[in-house]
């Protein structure tokens, strides 16, 4: 079973679009494709439904691309998980457990409780953050690599 990755994807074309050089101006899909180093057919779907909630806007025919809607400081992840999310973060059984059985009666109720706390921790996490939250995050991140880069350029020479 895989992780769906449609809010981290979603999560990285929002950044690639909040920073300085694309923030004021349309950026193809598949300039974003090429950054996140997927399909830009996958994208324009994420990208529609963030345009639906009005994350971003869309521009089509000549400099057709896309943009942020909204500034950076007010897109949470939280914004972004509800476009793109599939639905909820866990799901029930596919098929009703054996109702005659001790454990198969009971799980169903025991697990929702769980799965409720857990979601709205989740939700609480996912709205304290912000896109100039991750964009700040990533320029420290790649710095911090850069730098270490040097370090071991300079040792082996």
């Amino acid at each position: 079973m895989s992780a769906n990755s449609r809010l981290t994807l979603a999560t990285h074309a929002l950044t690639l679009m909040a920073s300085p050089r694309y923030r004021d101006n349309f950026i193809t899909s598949e300039r974003i494709a090429n950054s996140v180093n997927t399909n830009p057919v996958i994208l324009r779907g994420l990208l529609g439904l963030l345009e639906k909630q009005h994350l971003v806007s869309v521009q089509r025919g000549s400099n057709a691309g896309w943009k942020l809607a909204r500034n950076p400081e007010e897109i949470t992840l939280l914004d972004v998980y509800h476009a793109v999310k599939p639905g909820s973060l866990f799901a029930m059984h596919h098929t009703p457990p054996n109702p005659e059985c001790n454990i198969g009666c009971g799980i169903g109720s025991a697990l929702e409780d769980v799965y409720a706390n857990i979601q709205h921790t989740l939700e609480q996490e996912l709205a304290g953050t912000t896109i100039a939250d991750i964009l700040r995050g990533t320029y420290a991140a790649t710095a911090e690599r850069r730098q270490q880069t040097c370090k071991e350029q300079l040792i082996n020479q």
